[in-house]
């Protein structure tokens, strides 16, 4: 699969060349590189968003030609809107995806989301109202509440402190273990990476920026993050990914 843009006054640039990955089932895979690698692309076809130049993205059998509600996104900037409460944000979602339901199954549906992040307590809070990890509660309640077959997620904690940060990696481990949806996430953290993924896959530098290398991550689930920071599998899998980011693939390279 191949990503070309067309340039304003002539040429073309080519974002992503000879992309094939596949993700299983119920998979959790991490997407890394540098800034301008191409991930952020490669997720809008994902989403739908944009259409490859050539070869297709699939899911099962179908392709990707638009968004829908069988892939959600939740972005780092949370895209609350900022009048409503949580539970509207969460609701007025549900209520776009399945109208036929009833008021009554569409707030219980909503509810619920919002419990299983930990927002019992503040789902008629405006986002105003709100930290940064609570948004980013809300925005993945509203995500996983119209049952998606992929969650999407674009660099989620990215805008968070460090304590809050691996709260909600717990969180959405804990989440994923009990539905199972397909996961692909963007991080530029490696540990990030590391802890929540099965699968690393690093990306070269653009232009024409493919995949570069997939790790495997073998760590059992659940995931133990301080049993995992005593295995030296962790310490190798690590620096064999920082050698890949920044002595083979350094952000000033030309491929």
């Amino acid at each position: 699969m191949d990503k070309v843009f067309n340039l304003v006054g002539g040429g073309q640039y080519i974002a992503l060349k000879g992309i094939d990955l596949q993700i299983k089932k119920g998979e959790f895979v991490s997407l890394i590189g540098h800034s301008g690698c191409g991930k952020s692309t490669l997720l809008n076809m994902v989403s739908g968003f944009q259409t490859p130049t050539t070869g297709e993205v699939r899911l099962q059998t179908r392709r990707i030609t638009e968004p829908g509600p069988d892939r959600m996104v939740v972005f780092q900037n949370y895209c609350l809107l900022p009048w409503m409460t949580a539970f509207d944000n969460v609701y007025l979602a549900v209520d776009e995806v399945y109208p036929e339901k009833s008021k009554a199954e569409k707030s219980a549906i909503a509810r619920e989301h919002l419990e299983m992040v930990g927002l019992g307590e503040a789902m008629y809070k405006r986002p105003t109202q709100l930290s940064g990890g609570m948004k980013q509660r809300v925005a993945i309640a509203r995500a996983l509440a119209i049952r998606p077959q992929v969650l999407i997620l674009d660099e989620p904690f990215g805008a968070l402190d460090a304590l809050t940060r691996e709260e909600l990696q717990d969180e959405l481990l804990a989440i994923w273990r009990e539905h199972r949806v397909t996961v692909l996430m963007i991080t530029h953290e490696i540990d990030e990476a590391l802890y929540l993924a099965d699968r690393l896959v690093m990306m070269t530098n653009g232009p024409a920026a493919k995949i570069g290398e997939v790790l495997d991550i073998p760590f059992d689930r659940p995931r133990d993050r301080e049993k995992i920071m005593e295995d030296q599998t962790y310490y190798d899998l690590r620096n064999y990914a920082l050698d890949f980011l920044y002595r083979r693939y350094a952000h000033d390279d030309v491929d």
